[in-house]
């Protein structure tokens, strides 16, 4: 097929991705945070964006929960870094912080194209974006909240113009590559964003390019890179020391030990929840959950996911560049057991920016089965025939079966919903302060917030339902509020009083 021909149809998939993400984000999640994480992260988005990084805390803390949001030394803040709350700050500016990732989606759908067209050709790199974009991880992710479609997009970003760089090959065609100082300047900066985004990623995502640069700098042409790559790097990476000092007076106090004393990484007692602490066997334990659930969530293949994956590192064998970018996700896998806990409720989210080497090497790998490339001849038509089919039900049965069943058991999580609000929204006062008092979880209470400050403008102050005098004492801080209680199994009624 003509090049410009699959470039634009790459381009068409790029914006399936922005639409498939726009409407998960609207019908399975309602435009609205459903995890703690996601709560928080738009707690400090719009903080953000009225120029802040943190608020004076509430004389009652306890009052005005918010997940994840600490409060120290007479400042209320966020514990997450500040890369995806800053980015979702500027969808709060624009009016609609919900559409962030799904543009984010488009562009990382696309670097997986460049990504996989400059590994393996145009025509496995369309695959490649295919199946991204019709991965239920990718979806999850990219239709919520959550800050791994910037992660990803970041990790896509920083391997595509290492590689430009560092090419152990030249580009075939007549592809020309970008100027090198704009190639470092988007290494550099992507790497180091992704460490302001999620430290422990970049980790990751830098490891495999360690032993290479390394290497490099034995050759003169490519020291001064290589180096000025790291430089930069570095020095938006020491931003987050910056940030930490900014918030508690110190740059290696880590915020979320504030939150929770031990949300560390690492292992030993104050690592984790155990008495113990966190050790191999719970690594071993969450890491084989999340496995689990990737052999789903990958691509929507229930126990298949991975099946292209050995006849894609076959097929790139001494492709060093696909290997470079493969080798992301045992990094991933690696780095992360050293963290307390796993991920699997959005897919296997922790390893979502190997993403890009899964696909290039599994669409690598059916093209090769398929003899599209570098295979032995023998069979052909009997083999494009055999991997054709395979790809069709497979990704059907993605799209009709395993995609409606995942996202619509996300619809409503937690007892988050739209519903509810607009049920509150019905009978909530312009002006007032209510106490919400949950009858079953907290969340009766998270599913309220975006209509109280700083999520929203107005003068309507929600607090949550604590002992009768600590409830009692808030009215005497807001004595120009009426004090008003709501509780949540009974949606269209307020209370003056406690019932």
């Amino acid at each position: 097929m003509n090049p410009r021909r699959i470039d634009l149809l790459a381009l068409a998939v790029a914006v399936v991705a922005v639409l498939a993400s726009i409407a998960i984000g609207v019908r399975v999640f309602e435009r609205l945070p459903h995890l703690e994480d996601e709560i928080a992260f738009l707690w400090e988005a719009e903080v953000m964006a009225d120029g802040h990084s943190s608020l004076p805390s509430p004389l009652q803390p306890r009052s005005f929960l918010v997940p994840f949001v600490v409060d120290y030394e007479g400042q209320r803040f966020g514990k997450y870094p500040p890369g995806w709350p800053a980015a979702l700050a500027l969808g709060v500016r624009a009016g609609d912080p919900w559409l962030v990732n799904p543009l984010l989606a488009g562009l990382a759908a696309w670097l997986v194209y460049s990504l996989g067209a400059r590994l393996a050709g145009r025509g496995v790199g369309l695959l490649a974006e295919v199946l991204t974009v019709l991965s239920p991880m990718f979806l999850m992710v990219s239709g919520s909240l959550m800050g791994h479609t910037l992660s990803l997009f970041l990790s896509a970003a920083f391997w595509l113009a290492w590689l430009d760089l560092f090419a152990a090959r030249p580009r075939s065609g007549s592809d020309r590559g970008a100027p090198p100082a704009l190639l470092v300047a988007v290494a550099g900066l992507s790497l180091g964003l992704l460490a302001l985004t999620r430290p422990l990623t970049a980790l990751a995502v830098a490891l495999p390019a360690a032993p290479h640069g390394l290497t490099l700098l034995r050759r003169s042409g490519d020291r001064q890179r290589v180096l000025l790559v790291a430089a930069l790097a570095l020095a938006v990476t020491s931003l987050l020391l910056v940030w930490q000092a900014a918030l508690t007076g110190d740059p290696l106090r880590n915020p979320y030990a504030l939150w929770r004393d031990y949300d560390r990484i690492g292992f030993g007692p104050g690592h984790g929840h155990t008495a113990s602490g966190h050790n191999l066997h719970w690594a071993w334990v969450n890491t084989r959950h999340s496995l689990r659930a990737g052999m789903h969530d990958l691509f929507g293949w229930p126990f298949l996911s991975w099946i292209f994956l050995p006849a894609g590192l076959w097929a790139l064998r001494r492709n060093r560049d696909s290997w470079l970018v493969f080798s992301v996700f045992p990094a991933l896998v690696a780095v992360y057991c050293l963290y307390w806990i796993g991920s699997w409720l959005l897919g296997p989210r922790y390893y979502v920016e190997s993403l890009p080497g899964l696909a290039v090497v599994s669409a690598a790998g059916a093209a090769w089965l398929a003899g599209w490339i570098g295979a032995p001849t023998r069979f052909l038509r009997l083999r494009r025939w055999a991997v054709s089919t395979l790809l069709i039900l497979l990704i059907s049965g993605d799209i009709l079966l395993y995609l409606p069943t995942r996202l619509g058991g996300l619809q409503g999580l937690y007892g988050i919903s739209r519903a509810r609000l607009e049920a509150f929204e019905q009978i909530a006062p312009q002006r007032g302060l209510v106490v919400v008092h949950p009858v079953d979880i907290w969340t009766e209470y998270g599913a309220l917030l975006t209509l109280t400050p700083p999520f929203s403008d107005g003068e309507l102050i929600l607090a949550y339902a604590r002992e009768a005098s600590t409830n009692a004492r808030l009215a005497e801080q807001f004595p120009d509020l009426l004090l008003y209680h709501y509780y949540t199994d009974e949606p269209t009624r307020l209370y003056t009083e406690p019932r």
